[in-house]
């Protein structure tokens, strides 16, 4: 088939076309049982083929048809030999990846500065997580990635490992030498798990970092909806075969995926891919030529500092996406989520992330010039309201040490635990996350011994309003922690 086709997309739009009359569910029936209201806004072509696996539209759980065929056509786009859609997001294909090479006992090498859903699939599949420290970048506040070095002592200690996770590129658009640390795994033979959640339209362009499939790993969770074009929560899972067998992956994400499939995410993806590999290399050029000139603007402004080329040159920054524009605020006296705030309320724009010192904004083929020129507006008047307090104040960039795992994470999560103040609780052993959202990178997790340190890293972010998640308790008051048996008398 040609990469201009879109199987799954085309047959949706021919089933809808018959207009047949439906005893399945979603019961709404193209939106007739539904609330008219929304009905109107959401548009009667999408709730046509808002469908269920029938007989003509395949099953994402078996597919043998137009499905199949879709997926087969994004393998070939992104140079995988098996591609599976996704519709539990990328959260879904990275909980796949470990729990298909991981089970109860077996290890992992992971970074430290994993996406939630990377230890959540460590509890649940009972696997060992061997940490390796992310470089930091104490000038920004950030973490980068691990190093082709860091990778290869921690498998010269742990040769059984079952896998080794690599964000590629990470959060802020950084990225390690990929092709060399799977060079490293292999010759383990330990396969290479790659979280690609933000790394979709790199494939597509040579002047931004390899992909997960172009440096040879073996399994890659990407989103597609993040930065491809198509709809949230819609994301693929790449597979090479050889360390990994494709028919384990199948039953893996099965298990994890609903049986009620959404055919507007399926075949968002499916138009997505198309777009990304018939258009995709003019579509990023622009990009990156858009958001470069961004960044030359911005750091014409005083006491801001927008991430260019000059973070490369370390073994964890190994290269970069221009396409995201870290800019760092910490100049000004006030935090992140204060310029957050400032830039929602004065000019109805929104960022993807902001942290104590920073902003990311992502800039995408969706942006145009107007919207840049925005940007650059509202961050020249904030830089000339803050200027005064900039002159005064001169911020420390804050970033605790990662803490000491005690027990592994899913012993932790399913101990006898008790509740205890946030306040008392240096020293003990916590058993639930602590993390900022975004980007969903674990302050803490279940098994590691809490220090006050971290404990003043966390008040630090709740006073600056930052969405701190995890606990039970919202309002970080009480933490759940390992309950301590006192000695019998």
């Amino acid at each position: 088939m040609s990469q201009n086709e879109t199987p799954l997309f085309s047959a949706l739009i021919q089933h809808a076309k018959k207009n047949p009359v439906q005893f399945h569910i979603p019961g709404h029936k193209k939106g007739t049982g539904m609330d008219p209201e929304f009905r109107e806004f959401i548009g009667d072509n999408a709730l046509s083929i808002d469908l269920i696996n029938i007989g003509p539209l395949d099953d994402l759980h078996s597919p043998k048809g137009i499905i199949k065929e879709a997926q087969d056509l994004a393998a070939k786009a992104f140079g995988a030999d098996h591609t599976f859609f996704s519709v539990q997001g990328t959260s879904g294909a990275i909980m796949t990846m470990i729990m298909t090479v991981c089970g109860p006992g077996d290890k992992i090498i992971v970074p430290r500065n994993v996406h939630k859903s990377v230890m959540s699939a460590i509890v649940f599949s009972g696997a060992v997580p061997i940490f390796i420290h992310p470089e930091i970048d104490s000038k920004l506040g950030i973490s980068h990635g691990i190093t082709t070095d860091s990778v290869e002592k921690a498998l010269e200690q742990h040769p059984d490992a079952k896998g080794v996770l690599v964000i590629n590129p990470t959060y802020f658009g950084v990225a390690a030498d990929l092709k060399k640390i799977v060079e490293v795994a292999h010759s383990y033979d330990v396969p290479v798990l790659v979280d690609e959640a933000h790394g979709v339209h790199i494939h597509f362009h040579d002047e931004l970092p390899l992909s997960a499939m172009q440096a040879g790993a073996d399994l890659a969770a990407t989103s597609v909806h993040k930065l491809g074009g198509s709809m949230t929560q819609s994301s693929i899972l790449n597979v090479r075969d050889g360390l990994v067998s494709y028919k384990r992956v199948q039953s893996i994400i099965s298990m994890l995926t609903t049986t009620s499939t959404s055919y507007l995410l399926l075949a968002s993806l499916d138009v997505a891919r198309r777009r990304l590999v018939t258009e995709g290399r003019d579509l990023i050029d622009r990009t990156i030529s858009l958001a470069n000139s961004l960044r030359e603007r911005i750091n014409k402004i005083d006491h801001l500092y927008c991430v260019g080329e000059e973070i490369l040159g370390t073994k964890a920054t190994y290269n970069y996406d221009p396409t995201k524009l870290i800019i760092s605020i910490k100049d000004l006296g006030i935090t992140g989520y204060d310029v957050e705030k400032w830039l929602r309320e004065k000019y109805n724009i929104e960022v993807e992330l902001s942290d104590l010192y920073n902003l990311l904004c992502l800039i995408t083929p969706g942006d145009t010039q107007a919207e840049g020129d925005l940007l650059v507006k509202a961050l020249q008047e904030l830089s000339d309201e803050f200027h005064e307090r900039a002159e005064r104040i001169h911020a420390q960039v804050m970033l605790p040490d990662i803490p000491l795992l005690a027990l592994t994470p899913r012993d932790a999560f399913y101990s006898e635990t008790e509740v205890i103040p946030f306040s008392e609780s240096e020293g003990r052993i916590i058993a639930e996350f602590v993390m900022v959202y975004p980007p969903g990178i674990p302050i803490f997790i279940p098994g590691e011994i809490i220090t006050a340190e971290n404990l003043r890293y966390i008040q630090m972010n709740v006073e600056a309003g930052l969405p701190v998640q995890g606990p039970e308790d919202d309002s970080l008051k009480m933490i759940r922690v390992i309950k301590e048996h006192k000695a019998i008398r």
